[in-house]
């Protein structure tokens, strides 16, 4: 498991309610024993997109089919988890390394200011 794969891994809803399987982006590898993956959540939910902070992916794109998604989607960016890698259920597929460079990028000027 890599930055800029796209994996499965049961998350909490917005709504609340029990986890569900969902895709879900790798954004780094942690150090240390326990939580030592960040990634953050991926929504067919297009409407609550925010410019500049997250990432469309669209199925006209060239990095939509090695995604492995089915839908246009949006990574989440304000969507953060620290995951133990065995929470992972398996890896589908992985974006362009642009794109996971432009989330990074946005992550860390935000977290700057």
């Amino acid at each position: 498991m890599n930055p800029g794969d796209v994996v499965l891994i049961p998350l909490q809803q917005a709504a609340g309610g029990a986890p569900k399987l969902r895709p879900a982006l790798v954004l780094s590898r942690l150090p240390g024993a326990f939580q030592n993956v960040l990634i953050c959540g991926i929504s067919t939910r297009l409407r609550d997109l925010v410019d500049d902070w997250d990432e469309l992916v669209r199925t006209a794109d060239q990095d939509f089919r090695p995604s492995g998604l089915h839908h246009e989607s949006a990574i989440r960016l304000s969507y953060l988890y620290a995951a133990d890698s065995r929470e992972i259920v398996g890896t589908i597929g992985q974006i362009d390394s642009a794109g996971l460079k432009r989330l990074l990028t946005r992550l860390s000027d935000h977290l700057r200011k």
